[in-house]
């Protein structure tokens, strides 16, 4: 009889641990689908709250006063992006297409538009997926939104066939993407990356840590992205794009950045083949170097196009 109650009661006792093994397996994957969902699809800014927190910056009246051709491109599996050339007070056939941040949008390109009008060249802003004008859509930091920067770029050849030059710029998600694009050898002369992330996950974990939160939060958002989207944060690396890469780059990044660490850069740098040029822009965070140090922003950049022939060095 006193067998038969043990036995009873380890019955019960591992029905329990069974029950709460699954309620804590549940938890567990409720959590890595909301953290995915989270990571994936953050809530992206409108094209009126970019503009406010842009003018608010600087001065953005530059804008109102250019040219502009509105038109839509298909990416990636024909996805549908928004771009907006913005064309040179002076006529000219030189191109730059500028890539924005996560959840920003093609007007949070404007503060490196002045940049290169003065250097002579049309500035092409655009929406990333999921972002601005865009239909919904979850971010890969830079697998497709690579896919679909390099549609653009050929868009850009055959609307404007009497190209001197086509450059790229990219802020962080931008940089990312540009960064990503290399791997297909762009039809491109030139790219510049600001604060761009050399793999999401080094990034993940350091906002875990600075949040006080658990490192291990991102095998849980990894496990989330490969069941609800098919895609592995652990591939997100712009960094390994840049194995054979051949295109100069410039790399610029704000010595402060807390978000993603200028250690990213001094990475990518130090990977690509082509010619290379880096510099740390001092009492700049996260994507503001160029509202920060506007001077010495735009003189890295022209010295840089000099440097490779993109424009006359008596410019």
């Amino acid at each position: 009889m006193h067998s038969k109650n043990n036995r009873k009661g380890r019955s019960r006792l591992l029905k329990i641990f069974l029950i709460i093994l699954i309620l804590l397996l549940v938890v567990l994957f409720a959590v890595s689908f909301w953290l995915a969902g989270f990571t994936m699809t953050g809530k992206r800014q409108t094209l009126e709250e970019a503009m406010t927190w842009q003018s608010e910056h600087y001065n953005t009246s530059f804008y109102d006063l250019l040219e502009k051709e509105d038109y839509i491109v298909k990416g990636k599996d024909d996805y549908e992006l928004h771009v907006q050339l913005l064309k040179n007070p002076v006529p000219s056939r030189k191109y730059v297409i500028i890539s924005h941040g996560y959840t920003d949008n093609r007007i949070g390109s404007l503060k490196y538009v002045p940049v290169y009008l003065d250097l002579g060249y049309n500035c092409v802003l655009y929406d990333l997926r999921g972002h601005g004008l865009n239909a919904p859509a979850i971010t890969t930091y830079g697998i497709l939104e690579a896919q679909d920067l390099l549609k653009l770029i050929e868009d850009t050849r055959s609307r404007y066939p009497l190209i001197d030059s086509l450059g790229l710029h990219g802020e962080s998600l931008g940089a990312a993407t540009t960064l990503t694009c290399m791997q297909y050898l762009p039809a491109v002369d030139f790219a510049v990356a600001d604060c761009g992330f050399a793999d999401i996950e080094n990034v993940l974990r350091g906002g875990y840590k600075s949040a006080k939160m658990p490192s291990f939060l991102f095998e849980l958002t990894d496990l989330g992205t490969r069941l609800r989207y098919r895609y592995s944060l652990r591939d997100m690396r712009p960094i390994d794009a840049l194995d054979e890469n051949m295109i100069p780059i410039l790399f610029l990044h704000g010595a402060e950045d807390s978000f993603i660490l200028p250690e990213n850069s001094k990475r990518m740098y130090e990977r690509t083949k082509g010619y290379k040029e880096i510099y740390y822009l001092e009492g700049a965070e996260h994507a503001v170097s160029a509202i920060r140090q506007p001077q010495e922003y735009a003189r890295h950049v022209s010295e840089f196009l000099k440097a490779i022939g993109q424009i006359p060095k008596d410019e």
